[in-house]
């Protein structure tokens, strides 16, 4: 049984710049089903969230646009309802980092940590762009790598050689707001002494409390805090210069608060907001904002990427400690969302737009359930498979699940007016559903989610062996049946019962259905105790729709030419027909020599191979039409040429990363293009 501790939880803030992308959704889906949980335990929870509305790139993008960064955050802040309404997300409250209670809580925490000696100033030499008037953040800096030499590199790190350094190492670096060399200047910026050791020794005590981080976000944060030389934990620069959007440092004029510094301070004052606008005191909260989080019984807990482990396991902690206030109870860290094994890119052509899935008219719970069905409570990736998703939503939750009860309610209604049996029942399969109760609410509680829909599929599986032996359809031909009949029927409806309790935190709007389909109260986690005997249930209606494939195509913007082989066939009548390109045209083709490592049938593709390519700096993957004509142990260790810059596609079976180069007309007729003897693989053909 979960504590019933009130819990005050929130998931990491988005920035205020765009739209909700798939990370986001995937964070708070995974966040509101446990949440649910909670509350189907009894739980009182307060679930808060906000827009995270300050820096640099709020302030440049607005002024890009000709509106204020009020009018930015404000158009932005807009479109979050239909996002969160639409994948049934529910949040208590949604507010905004840009408001009176974060300024005042901000103000109020800094001026805490100052007194507690922990702050202090010191000159800072940055680059600074002298048409723009402002020091540079390293995104905003490009130039030369000052290790491999490679150009147009940003301020911290090379995308090249992956070596990471200062700005100021750059060479030729130059404003990419104003495209002029940068200047270096220096400037007081205040510090956190993160490093004083009242706060490691504090630090270390929160990360060796069992149960409060997961074991390897606990270790990566033991690894920061013990670093040395240049890992060493350093103190945290808080403040940033004018011209900036933020929170101004009171007795600082020209200063303001870093936004890392403001943001998760944005949990509670969206937790003020929500206590002080009276939404906590509708949901039978009597306390002041103040009262609650000061209350030892009060859990807060975050739920997070892993991308910004260190600003919460570390500076946020160490912040609140020293600033007087409660430390939270726990982190929960998780990895990133991936398509078909690539990390969602919008450049790339890996992108999936959430809003776009809703404009489909695609059910939000197939993603939710998707998602509930691939985590676990380790700091994992997980992977979005088209097919895998078409397959696991229909065998899943309408194969399995709902159907359960489209084979058996609609006798009930028939021949027995809506009755169900009176008990007891005699039934090993209503034994073993309700037994697993304690077992998945565990699942639940630990965030295996995986597990627990692992346990509920296993149970539906059970219950349509059961259905499909017992037969009801057979029984209903002879009245003399009735009594038998009414008894599967019954047992089999409690069954789905008991499963939509065990599914309501994922499928939160197909419970309802259910809900007002079998007449019942809203159902609880306790209900799994007590079976529905001699009930009168309302009249069947189709509960939930299949996945198909052509949905998913138009999500991911799939053309049907993309599932054509990569190669065209030339000849005479073709090369005559081809316009003239210039040596310029020619130079935007990345045309690379490639080792194929691997080649494998598609399954579900006549044409299609799917190859792995060695092109020198790494691998790809490239599904080519040359099946017909090559069988694929045919293909290893052979040299290749491969059009390495071209638009990564997205096909049912994967992204195809390039196009090898083929010629004659097709069929068995088609001839790979090589390289002669002495070719390495990522060479280039000029």
């Amino acid at each position: 049984m979960a504590s019933l501790r009130p819990l005050f939880i929130t998931t990491a803030l988005p920035f205020s710049n765009g739209p909700f992308h798939i990370g986001h959704i995937m964070e708070y889906i995974q966040a509101d089903i446990w949440v649910r949980f909670q509350r189907m335990q009894g739980r009182a929870v307060h679930f808060v969230g906000a827009d995270d509305t300050h820096g640099a790139p709020i302030m440049l993008k607005a002024e890009a646009e000709g509106i204020t960064p009020e009018q930015l955050i404000d158009r932005i802040g807009a479109g979050r309802r239909q996002y969160l309404d639409g994948f049934h997300l529910s949040f208590d409250h949604w507010y905004t980092t840009h408001s009176p209670e974060n300024f005042a809580l901000s103000t109020d925490i800094y001026r805490q940590l100052k007194a507690a000696g922990l702050i202090y100033v010191k000159p800072v030499e940055q680059f600074f762009d002298p048409v723009k008037q402002m020091f540079l953040p390293d995104r905003y800096i490009k130039g030369e790598c000052p290790v491999c030499h490679t150009k147009d590199q940003y301020g911290d790190a090379c995308e090249n050689c992956s070596s990471v350094y200062a700005p100021t190492d750059l060479i030729n670096p130059y404003s990419t707001l104003s495209g002029v060399a940068p200047v270096r200047k220096s400037s007081d910026h205040y510090f956190f002494r993160l490093s004083d050791p009242k706060c490691i020794e504090f630090m270390k005590g929160w990360l060796d409390t069992p149960g409060r981080l997961q074991p390897s976000v606990a270790n990566k944060a033991r690894e920061w805090l013990s670093g040395s030389g240049d890992q060493a934990l350093a103190d945290w620069d808080i403040s940033r210069d004018e011209p900036y959007f933020g929170i101004p440092i009171p007795d600082a004029p020209g200063k303001y608060f870093y936004v890392w510094l403001d943001a998760p301070i944005g949990y509670l004052a969206a937790l003020k907001n929500y206590f002080d606008s009276g939404k906590a005191r509708a949901k039978g909260e009597q306390r002041s904002f103040e009262e609650f989080l000061a209350a030892p019984e009060t859990e807060q807990i975050h739920i997070i990427g892993k991308d910004i482990i260190y600003f919460h396991t570390l500076f946020w902690p160490a912040m609140l400690k020293f600033a007087g206030r409660k430390v939270p109870d726990h982190v929960y860290v998780h990895g990133f969302i991936m398509l078909s094994g690539l990390k969602m890119s919008k450049s790339r052509g890996t992108g999936l737009s959430p809003l776009r899935y809703l404009e489909l008219g695609m059910n939000p719970q197939w993603l939710r359930y998707y998602i509930a069905a691939k985590l676990n409570a380790n700091v994992e990736d997980m992977d979005f498979n088209p097919d895998d998703f078409v397959a696991r939503v229909n065998s899943d939750l309408v194969g399995k699940y709902v159907n359960i009860a489209s084979r058996t309610a609609g006798f009930v209604t028939k021949r027995f007016g809506g009755q169900l049996g009176q008990g007891p029942f005699d039934s090993a399969l209503l034994d073993d559903v309700r037994a697993a109760s304690q077992r998945i609410a565990a699942y639940y509680e630990q965030r295996e989610f995986g597990k627990a829909m692992r346990e509920i599929m296993e149970a539906a599986d059970v219950a349509n062996a059961y259905i499909a032996q017992q037969a009801p359809w057979e029984l209903a031909k002879d009245p003399k049946n009735d009594a038998q009949l009414k008894q599967v029927c019954t047992i089999s409806l409690n069954v789905f019962r008991l499963l939509t309790i065990y599914l309501k935190p994922v499928l939160p709007k197909l419970a309802e259905s259910v809900e007002s389909f079998l007449r019942i109260a809203p159902l609880q986690w306790s209900d799994s105790q007590q079976l529905l005997e001699n009930h009168v249930i309302g009249a069947y209606e189709h509960l939930m729709t299949r996945a198909e494939s052509k949905q998913l195509d138009a999500l991911l913007g799939i053309d049907e030419a993309a599932a054509k082989p990569d190669e065209k066939a030339t000849g005479p009548a073709a090369a005559s027909a081809v316009n003239e390109v210039t040596v310029e045209d020619f130079a935007k083709l990345d045309l690379r020599i490639a080792k194929i490592v691997a080649a494998e049938v598609v399954d579900g593709a006549d044409k299609l191979l799917k190859l792995t390519l060695d092109l020198g700096d790494g691998q790809r993957t490239v599904f080519a039409g040359i099946r017909s004509a090559y069988a694929p142990e045919q293909l290893p260790g052979r040299m290749t040429l491969v059009l390495a810059n071209l638009k990564p596609r997205k096909m049912r079976f994967g992204v195809s990363e390039g196009m090898v180069l083929a010629a004659g007309p097709g069929g068995k007729d088609i001839f790979l293009l090589s390289p002669d003897a002495g070719a390495t693989p990522g060479m280039k053909v000029k």
